[in-house]
């Protein structure tokens, strides 16, 4: 869940999220670098008092500054396409889990559970029991288990919303008349909040996302109680 005053992302809870930190930092550095380079030049540039009236062009710096943005730029883009192929494969699922978003919550159906289907409002201010979160609690969660390979298959039944867990880094969206697929693995127990990240209407802020992921037994046990 997000923080007061946090700087940066969520802590990761799936492989795919570890390495969009990475990445993160990754580019990040070459940011700073860039931008620290372009400052002194234009810092230099301001002060100096030196003229040359006469320099009508220079290949060798037109060659460094056409070769190195291209390779800076494929240091950049290498690992970002290295994680997008990582974020699309889905091989063998443990679990698929449909997701379907309404004005304003959102369905699950438990694919491989015929019986397991809930809706999953967000609990109003005035139930909350102490230690429950404000505008992030739902009165049906989630439940998976952890170290599975987990799909989710999203889709709407009335305007576009996006499912999306910031500490799985999954952002999904679910469009009406499509079926859009996403996949995590949960990496220890635990509950993690997330929003519709799609403006959908007046309520769009009132439909929160929470999955808890627990062990596998306890998931055996869950399905077998609500089936």
């Amino acid at each position: 869940m997000p923080q007061p005053l946090q700087f940066g992302f969520q802590d990761a809870n799936s492989p795919i999220m570890e390495e969009l930190l990475h990445f993160h930092d990754h580019a990040m550095v070459a940011v700073f670098l860039i931008s620290t380079l372009v400052l002194y030049i234009i810092t230099l540039m301001m002060t100096t008092k030196l003229t040359n009236t006469s320099l009508m062009d220079a290949q060798e710096i037109e060659m460094v500054w056409t070769i190195m943005p291209a390779i800076i730029l494929m240091a950049i883009a290498l690992p970002s396409l290295r994680i997008l192929y990582l974020m699309d494969e889905i091989s063998n699922p443990y679990l698929t889990v449909k997701a379907i978003g309404h004005q304003w919550y959102w369905s699950y159906e438990y694919s491989d559970y015929n019986d397991v289907s809930f809706d999953s409002y967000m609990l109003p201010t005035s139930t909350l029991s102490p230690g429950q979160l404000r505008l992030l609690e739902v009165d049906h969660r989630v439940i998976i288990p952890t170290e599975a390979p987990i799909r989710i298959l999203v889709t709407a039944e009335d305007v576009l919303h996006s499912w999306a867990i910031p500490s799985f880094g999954v952002k999904t969206d679910a469009i009406p008349g499509r079926l859009n697929q996403t996949s995590f693995i949960s990496m220890y127990p635990g509950v993690f909040y997330g929003q519709c990240s799609e403006i959908c209407g007046t309520n769009h802020s009132f439909m929160p996302i929470v999955v808890e992921a627990t062990t596998t037994p306890k998931f055996n046990a869950w399905t077998l109680h609500n089936a």
